[in-house]
């Protein structure tokens, strides 16, 4: 317990023998409950975990007897959260992979009543290349342009990173029982916060990687996550500017996009076809196509500049001292 809050910390566990003990074992004190998810491990992941458990109370096991997913173990152990009424749920993975000396200042926005949701952000670290593989770094660079666009928590750098906290309040009144089921979960969290006009947190967390082996293949990863994103991105701009409040940067989104898509792409084709085919260079299709695509980039320009003003009192830095209202 911490200020008067109780704390939990879902372990989602798959094939974790190895680590996972390493994982229970350096939790530090304070945290009141540990929901290990043993996602149907074939190993003697379950063991290990039920041997802990006879030695330290704070083990609650939720059991899968057949493997369902990164997805589904976090929801169930959300629920068992919810169950146990517990003020704070931290996640942190059970290889290893997140330092359990950071779990304080993940934890440290939500108890000063900040923020609703922490996470951590591995890329504030000071040579950040040396300690994560240089193709997460680029892969996670990538991804995290895109979820700004998903989300609408514009300062959220690293949103990949698994090693979060949320409120009890925040975890009640999302449907968290309905996130997606599988990588891509991190973007589907905030994109639900944001339409709740939940604050977020972005705090600096050490990078570890050593003797765990990511199950995660970066060639399918990317681009089903990519897609998830322009799908969370449509969900944004219907449910919380166009349903539940009215703003208008939502038309200027689907104008610049629709000019862009519809206009320039389309024009540009015509140029190219018509050099290459009759070795003529269309002025006139020049024209359209640049000025369609001056036209659209300046109104998408705009919509994201209203985006991040409307956006900007839900964005928490860990150096932050007061939450706004």
């Amino acid at each position: 317990m911490l200020k008067d809050k109780t704390i939990g910390v879902v372990i989602p566990a798959y094939n974790e023998e190895r680590l996972i003990e390493k994982t229970l074992t350096t939790m530090p004190d304070y945290v009141d409950t540990l929901i290990v998810v043993n996602d149907g491990s074939s190993d003697g992941t379950l063991e290990k975990v039920q041997d802990l458990g006879r030695s330290d109370a704070r083990i609650v096991l939720v059991h899968h007897e057949i493997n369902q997913g990164l997805g589904q173990s976090l929801i169930d152990g959300y629920l068992k959260s919810r169950e146990l009424k517990l003020d704070i749920t931290a996640v942190m993975a059970g290889d290893a992979q997140m330092s359990p000396d950071d779990l304080a200042a993940v934890l440290a926005p939500i108890l000063d009543g900040r923020a609703d949701y922490a996470k951590g952000n591995r890329l504030l670290t000071n040579d950040v290349a040396k300690h994560m593989p240089l193709h997460r770094v680029v892969g996670n660079s990538g991804l995290t342009f895109l979820t700004k666009f998903a989300t609408g928590y514009w300062h959220v750098i690293d949103p990949q990173c698994g090693y979060t906290a949320i409120s009890n309040v925040a975890l009640t009144a999302i449907p968290i029982e309905r996130m997606i089921k599988g990588y891509g979960y991190n973007a589907d969290i905030l994109n639900m916060l944001n339409i709740q006009n939940y604050a977020v947190a972005d705090v600096e967390v050490r990078p570890v990687y050593g003797d765990e082996q990511s199950k995660i293949k970066l060639w399918k990863y990317i681009p089903r996550v990519s897609w998830l994103l322009v799908q969370l991105f449509s969900r944004r701009l219907l449910h919380k500017y166009m349903i539940r409040n009215f703003n208008p940067l939502c038309l200027s989104y689907l104008c610049g996009l629709f000019l862009f898509f519809f206009g320039s792409i389309p024009f540009g084709i015509r140029l190219f076809y018509m050099y290459a085919t009759y070795s003529e260079f269309p002025q006139t299709t020049f024209l359209c196509m640049m000025f369609l695509t001056i036209a659209s980039l300046q109104i998408l320009l705009s919509a994201i500049q209203y985006d991040m003003e409307d956006n900007r009192h839900l964005c928490i830095h860990s150096h932050s001292q007061k939450r706004p209202q």
